[in-house]
């Protein structure tokens, strides 16, 4: 017989959770979310439930179950390895009219925990009769078709006002926040860079308006203070605008600038911060910017002017001296200048370097090569913007990694 759905409003009530292992620690987390009064009476627990014992968000008795744990609680969650001590507990919540729910045996439980989700304000539950794991893949579908838009939550929805900034990530449309798809999802208006992940705009339904706020370098250029004037003007016309920007808003992406504008004009702004291409180029090609032993700094630079140039702000010269990690955005049309005035200023020749182009795309595609050789290298591969350099010893270590793969697979 099918179970009757019902969702419980926890807030300040007693829940009683018996034992303190895996499953313990998976629903502990959920039954805090909804303002619960948690109490776990195990011998011992997990670190994670540990750590929110310490902080003061769980009570803890450490002993086995015993017979009047289950006095006051609303709800009780039967959770230990041991069968003959959940039904005991299952027993005494039955006899007190108490819901439990116990984790060893569905048909022998008086309730289910249902496999949840939550995308803004609707919440998804799925029992599928009882299978955990069933459940749990109807409700990533669902949860992952509300988030991308591709269910249509919006009639009779709240909708979002004002602007969002949301970074779109370094290309691949997989990389965009989960907070970002769904803001996506629910815009009027969308105004996208360039380095926006093109995928994502091809999902957007008709009745969206794309404005191409495309900065391409020597090329059509939008400027700001008209990119600005468009994010006001639609979003005083009551329209849901989302600001789409390749990478993170505020890393070289003029988020603030546009943040700045909406306060003015008394624009709500909700800001999603993206995955930075300074920091996804080099991990999607083995490359991390810290590693023990090697740096403990990287050091993110835009190098949308050449080193000496009267607009730049780059301490060339410190960069030089530091042991950390070069990350250079903007940099392959001058990177003969930086190699030129890093070299001038101290660092060795031998230092190394790697060149990624379109990072995190199919077309991925990565050249090496030292400071004293990287402008003839990228020259000669004809490597185009986007493209991400990284200066130091860390790509050794992405060397290294690529070695052992090559030793380890067939």
């Amino acid at each position: 017989m099918s179970p009757y759905m019902l969702g419980l409003r926890l807030e300040g009530r007693r829940v009683l959770v018996v034992g303190g292992g895996r499953v313990a620690q998976r629903r502990v987390p959920a039954l805090l979310a909804a303002g619960a009064r948690v109490t776990i009476v195990s011998p011992s627990v997990t670190p994670a439930l540990d750590d929110l014992i310490a902080d003061g968000r769980v009570h803890w008795e450490r002993r086995r179950y015993q017979v009047g744990d289950c006095d006051g609680a609303w709800l009780v969650q039967a959770c230990t390895d041991d069968r003959a001590v959940n039904t005991a507990v299952a027993a005494e919540a039955e006899a007190k009219r108490i819901w439990c729910v116990r984790a060893d045996d569905r048909d022998a439980s008086a309730a289910w925990t249902p496999a949840s989700g939550q995308v803004g304000e609707i919440g998804v539950a799925v029992t599928a009769g009882g299978d955990p794991r069933r459940a749990a893949s109807i409700r990533d579908a669902i949860v992952n078709g509300l988030r991308d838009g591709t269910v249509d939550a919006r009639r009779n929805r709240t909708k979002p006002v004002g602007v969002a900034l949301v970074g779109g990530g370094p290309g691949d449309p997989g990389l965009i926040t989960v907070r970002g798809r769904q803001l996506l999802a629910q815009a009027d208006v969308v105004i996208a860079d360039r380095l926006a992940p093109r995928a994502l705009l091809d999902e957007l339904p008709p009745d969206v308006e794309l404005i191409d706020a495309a900065k391409i370098p020597y090329g059509r250029y939008l400027a700001q203070e008209k990119i600005n004037e468009l994010i006001i003007e639609h979003a005083r016309q009551g329209k849901f605008v989302v600001r789409l920007k390749g990478g993170d808003p505020f890393v070289f992406g003029r988020g603030g600038e546009e943040m700045i504008a909406c306060a003015r004009a008394g624009i709500p702004v909700t800001v999603v911060p993206g995955i930075t291409s300074a920091i996804a180029a080099p991990a999607a090609a083995g490359v991390p910017v810290t590693h023990r032993g090697v740096t403990q700094e990287f050091h993110v630079i835009s190098v949308h002017v050449p080193p000496g140039h009267p607009q730049s702000t780059v301490d060339w010269p410190a960069l030089a001296r530091s042991n950390g990690t070069l990350v250079l955005l903007m940099a392959v049309e001058r990177i003969a200048a930086i190699a030129d005035t890093l070299l001038e200023n101290g660092r060795s020749p031998e230092t190394p370097v790697m060149v990624v182009q379109d990072g995190t795309l199919p077309t991925q595609r990565a050249v090496s090569a030292t400071l004293g050789t990287v402008a003839e290298r990228v020259a000669a591969a004809g490597i185009r913007p986007p493209a991400t350099v990284v200066v130091g010893e860390v790509v050794r270590v992405g060397q290294e990694i690529e070695m052992v793969r090559a030793e380890r697979i067939p």
